[in-house]
């Protein structure tokens, strides 16, 4: 998980930072201001300052907050001066927006605020729907407003073109000060509280706020068109109350809650993406009659407030379709004030000793969590009075001279301690007077009862002020007896937690108390590290491995006992059958493992079933399996088995296990038996094949040099893939090694060099770069309607119609109830939502309009659409491990590596990739042996991009979101990211959706799966000249630093069945024939993604008897592949479009 932050405001309002990941208190950047009270996100923090000014904190980041500015000249036609800037009166403005309605000068442009500056001046845009218009950008039309062309007719009367500047905002790390723009010296009100919220409403515009705030005077405003590229928002409007409001909290979603003088809490209702102000108030009582409600904090789905008394309440019942809730409950503890953050985590300021407390036990079914739990970390200014030089002390004697001095160097950083530590003599001197003080401080702060207070005094922060660094232990001499530190614990007075997103798997550094040395055992204690143990074990490893092959050595010369053992696995599991009707049957299944005098292992996996009442078997020869995969199943837990001679049928088998756990024994075993049936084992080489299956799933294969080239060259459906833990939605490399990769919730991941994970335990996994992962993703379902004349639109369809709740296609039943996960490992994370982002675009309620099922849906009703839907979406989550790592913080949508290099291991590798909101970005400082890299470049562009391709000589390609495609000019190690962008017309009336590079090979995709080849690159004109068709069918595709194409089919017909997602390998690709001669199929169906561009493998083809400068010709190719599939270069994918998909095809 990547860290977030907990923000804080001290009593002298100092704004301080707490990272989950760390353990000190950080100042913030900008102390230049004193706050009274803040309001943070992810992205950003609001606050209160003691001037009553609103400012705002906005984090810098690798890519930069743009906003493009926008005017149209507009132009009509003469019969004395041509094309002129004299309009006829009833004409729009010669400068105005696109409509025409708004005068727009270009020097009637400013900026909105001081802490903005202008990227560049004005420019012409020479684009129109993906396509490069003529030098000056004009485009051509009958009249105002009608359908611009590019090109100019002989009735063109009128002409316009478009005007973009960009402005770049440059207050990030500082705190900004929100201005009026009407007095720019105050806002409306001076401002007593501020919260900010509301990022889950819509996603639309990216980034989105809502900001509320409360008026000295009690009234509430809320700020207008707050988003990404608007960080600031534009105006204030006040927002009617029922009474006086003193303190005001959003949440991510759609609540908001406020407190009143009186007492009371009012709550607003009729928050939607069209009305984030909302529409109403509801009021809700306090839970206290004597004792009103003074302060409040929301969440997800949560309320929590704290009374006059101090008490703490929880309330019940609480949900979008609720939002006041049911019924109070009390909590245990006496709290100042309460936040609630990501996940429903919450945090409170005690009333006594003003420390922050943490809420442990909040979880998704539990919601008031279990007890409180004090924040003892230190402030990083405590931290820096303390020494840094660090000392072994008497651990020294148990390890070796050069354990030692790697101790020296990893304890430096090392900020972890034992839960357990005992507390120094000298620190007790510090405490409070304690009825029964405990030698563990760590129970005393995890048993806290904010109850009982009165009985059990708290332990006081001010033993605790320093840090528990072990960088500090070095200052102190075995035996010292005084505590290090000797400022008080800062006393906090306002916290915020919006932005602080808490993982349940991960362990927090919050609680460990920092204390000095007392003894020379506990400085022994306190000085082993993890890193040291490993260590030591590995020492001690090594040194029985040497002791075994001294005592082995003497007895090499006797002759085995057994020449070969059988060890059997039996179970019983279900299997799909071959014959009609197809359908589950309990089956007896047996692995058989020999082991001969060699010691290399075979096995055979047997199933046993009955034919009428005969009992019968099918076996497989691991060593013939090409892959193992889980099936995407929602009722079973099952997976199928491939070899050449299924692959070909399209028909694998299919077995299924009672329970999850038993599955992944299954395939565990069933994989690490063919991969040592193999001789595999190990992480894959630098030049691995890697794919992706719709389910998420990474395979990965070794190629042979005789899969590109050579006299026999070797079909791909013989290729054999081993699973590696993790899930991704896309996957890129290159041949040193780099590998970079994307999951469905768009995070970023950086190959570890590890192998396993997952369900792949014990010997088939690493041991070390094994790390946790997690992935979220969205269900669909449909809501379908049809007009009839008495009731307008309604669920009841017609006898023809589709289902009423429906999938995509119509043809499955999908309830909102019904409707389950993708597979068990995956948990529900939202409720039901409507989703505006359907392709075709929809109206404010989210419905698509169209005259019958299925047809093409639009976003708006005309008379002639009688049927309508509307999508709903549902985030899940799955949580597995594997040999990745996070890239934070920029979230992805596409990635490309350089294919190959021959610089040497600590050059940098160019990688490039696009934003999920379609910014082009540059990874600076990727190596061999920092794949991950160290910062983003921002390369500007004037569109969103969805697809970039790095290829050899860096040449970078990249498409547009409109489907144009562009090429950047001069990029090389010295200017990584170019200077300018060439816009390539794209193949008629096609719209482009991926590109991929090779070493001089350009090959794009439309977004109607043809696949196309690029013309007439050479070295002096490397944009090409123009398009050639190639095939169809095509899902992804993927060119290597050989020029070698790899694609995902979406239908290949087999003998058995029909499968979608097939991996495909384009044959006979040759210098004189880049294009290729025909497909070879390999594995399918269910493959969502291959890179082929880490196999660079050109220089092994020297082994073989044929010359290498004698590649295979033509006759050879079709020789060797025995299906008479000669075809010419336009070949398209042998599958007819109108073919139905045959249920029984496997979907992974």
């Amino acid at each position: 998980m990547p860290s977030s932050l907990l923000w804080a405001v001290d009593i002298f309002g100092r704004v301080y930072t707490l990272s989950t990941v760390g353990q000190y208190w950080e100042l913030c950047k900008d102390t230049q201001l004193e706050f009274k009270r803040v309001s943070a996100v992810k992205q950003c923090c609001w606050g209160i300052a003691c001037d009553h000014q609103v400012y705002t904190y906005v984090f810098s980041g690798d890519v930069p907050i743009r906003y493009q500015e926008e005017t149209y000249e507009n132009q009509r036609w003469n019969p004395v001066g041509g094309f002129c800037e004299k309009l006829l009166p009833s004409d729009r403005w010669q400068w105005s927006d696109v409509s025409g309605l708004k005068h727009q000068q270009l020097d009637s442009f400013t900026l909105p605020s001081p802490h903005w500056e202008w990227e560049s001046d004005w420019y012409v845009d020479e684009n129109i729907g993906g396509e490069p218009t003529e030098k000056g950008g004009w485009t051509y039309a009958i009249d105002f407003p009608s359908t611009y062309t590019k090109d100019k007719k002989w009735n063109s009367c009128v002409r316009r073109r478009r005007w973009i500047r960009y402005r770049r905002y440059k207050a990030r790390d500082v705190w900004a000060k929100i201005v009026s723009q009407d007095e720019p010296g105050q806002l409306p009100d001076p401002f007593s509280d501020i919260s900010i919220g509301g990022w889950e409403i819509t996603d639309e515009p990216p980034g989105r706020l809502s900001v509320w705030a409360v008026s000295l005077q009690g009234r509430v405003w809320y700020r207008e068109n707050v988003c990404h590229h608007n960080p600031e928002g534009s105006a204030w409007s006040v927002i009617a109350t029922p009474g006086e409001v003193v303190q005001i909290s959003c949440g991510p979603y759609d609540l908001l809650w406020a407190t009143l003088w009186e007492g009371q809490a009012i709550v607003r209702e009729g928050i939607d993406r069209n009305n984030p102000e909302g529409i109403s108030w509801s009021i809700v009582e306090s839970p206290s009659s004597e004792n009103g409600i003074m302060h409040v904090s929301v969440g997800v789905d949560v309320v929590w407030c704290v009374t006059k008394d101090r008490k703490v309440w929880f309330r019940r019942g609480v949900n979008s379709h609720n939002p006041c809730g049911t019924s109070w409950i009390e909590m245990v503890g006496e709290m100042m004030m309460v936040t609630v953050g990501l996940n429903n985590q919450v945090w409170g300021i005690g009333c006594d000793d003003r420390a922050i407390y943490f809420r442990q036990g909040v979880t998704p079914s539990e919601l008031s969590g279990k007890t409180w739990k004090a924040i003892v970390s230190t402030r990083e200014s405590d931290r820096s009075q303390s020494g840094s030089s660090t000392s072994l002390l008497s651990a020294g004697c148990f390890f070796t001279d050069e354990i030692q001095n790697q101790t020296n160097a990893i304890i430096q950083g090392d900020a972890d301690t034992s839960s357990d530590t005992e507390l120094p003599t000298g620190a007790n001197l510090e405490m409070h007077k304690s009825t029964n003080p405990s030698p563990s401080a760590e129970l005393q702060w995890t048993n806290i009862d904010l109850k009982e207070a009165q009985k059990h005094p708290v332990l006081s922060l001010s033993s605790f002020t320093e840090t528990s660094s072990l960088s500090s232990l070095g200052m102190f001499p075995v035996g010292a007896e005084e505590p290090y530190g000797t400022d008080e614990h800062p006393l906090w007075a306002w916290v915020s937690g919006g932005g602080c997103l808490v993982d349940l798997h991960s362990p927090l550094k919050w609680f460990t108390v920092p204390s000095g040395l007392s003894s020379s055992v506990q400085s022994l204690s306190l000085s082993i590290t993890p890193a040291q143990t490993a260590a030591w074990r590995k020492q001690i490893f090594q040194q029985l491995s040497e002791r075994t092959k001294r005592e082995l050595e003497n007895f090499r010369h006797y002759e085995q006992a057994v020449e070969q053992s059988v060890w059997v696995k039996t179970g019983t599991l279900q299997w799909w059958r071959n014959w009609k009707p197809h359908k589950w049957m309990d089956v007896r299944v047996a692995l058989e493992q020999f082991t001969g005098s060699d010691g290399m292992r075979d096995s055979i996996l047997f199933i046993y079933y009955m034919y009428h009442e005969e009992k019968k078997y099918i076996h497989v020869f691991l060593n013939e399996v090409t892959i193992i995969v889980e099936v995407l199943n929602e009722a079973k837990h099952s997976f199928a088995l491939y070899t050449p001679e299924r692959t070909k049928q399209r028909w694998p088998i299919r077995l299924a296990a009672a329970t999850e756990q038993e599955m992944h024994d299954w395939l565990s075993l069933l994989n690490m038996s063919c991969c040592e049936s193999r001789r595999i084992q190990g992480p894959p080489s630098h030049h691995a094949i890697w794919s992706v299956t719709c389910k998420g799933d990474i395979f990965v294969s070794e190629p042979c040099p005789e899969l590109e080239n050579g006299p026999h060259l070797m079909p791909c459906d013989q290729m054999f893939w081993r699973q590696v833990g993790g899930h991704l939605r896309l996957i890129e490399s290159n041949n040193r090694g780099v590998v970079w990769g994307i999951g469905y919730d768009h995070t970023a991941w950086v190959y570890t060099g590890g192998y396993g994970g997952g369900f792949i335990q014990g010997l088939a996994s690493s041991a070390d770069n094994i790390y946790t992962q997690s992935d979220v993703k969205c269900v669909y379902i449909y809501e379908n309607q049809r007009w009839n004349p008495v009731t307008g639109y309604s669920s009841r369809g017609l006898p023809t119609d589709r289902y009423m709740w429906s999938d995509a296609s119509g043809l499955q039943e999908c309830t909102k109830v019904n409707t389950k996960p993708p597979s068990p490992q995956w948990t529900w994370v939202s409720d039901w939502y409507i989703d505006f982002n359907t392709s075709g675009g929809t109206d404010r309620e989210g419905w698509q309009y169209a005259a019958d099922f299925p047809a093409s849906y639009h976003g708006h009703k005309t008379m002639k659409d009688f049927v309508r839907r509307r999508r709903w979406a549902r985030k899940c989550k799955i949580v597995t491990n594997g040999p990745w790592l996070e890239v934070p913080p920029v979230a992805l949508w596409d990635i490309s590596i350089i294919p190959s290099s021959t610089a040497a291991g600590e050059e940098a590798v160019a990688l490039w990739a696009i934003s999920d909101k379609g910014d082009v970005l540059c990874r600076l400082g990727v190596t061999q042996q920092h794949p991950a890299g160290t910062s983003w470049l921002h390369v500007g562009t004037d569109q969103p991009f969805i697809s970039v391709s790095i290829g050899a000589f860096y040449q970078v390609w990249a498409i547009a979101r409109d489907g144009s495609a562009f090429y950047r000019g001069s990029v090389s190690p010295q200017k990584p990211a170019g200077d300018c962008w060439y816009h390539i017309p794209s193949p008629q009336k096609q719209k482009l959706k991926q590109v991929s590079v090779g070493r001089t090979s350009v090959f794009v995709l439309d977004k109607n799966g043809n696949l196309w080849y690029r013309q007439g690159i050479t070295p002096s004109y490397p944009q090409g000249a123009a398009w050639d068709h190639v095939s169809n069918n095509i899902r992804k595709m993927s060119v290597g630093p050989l020029d070698q194409v790899w694609v995902i089919a979406d239908k290949v017909q087999g003998s058995h069945s029909l499968s979608c997602g097939t991996v495909c390998h384009r044959t006979g690709v040759q210098p004189m024939e880049p294009k290729g001669l025909s497909w070879d199929y390999g594995i399918g169906g269910g493959w969502e993604h291959i890179t082929i561009r880490g196999n660079a493998t050109e220089a092994s083809r020297a082994v073989h008897d044929a010359p290498e400068e004698q590649p295979a010709g033509p006759e050879e190719l079709d020789n060797e592949e025995g299906k008479g599939r000669r075809e010419s270069s336009k070949t398209p994918l042998m599958v007819s479009e109108s073919q139905e998909l045959d249920r029984n095809a496997v979907n992974c």
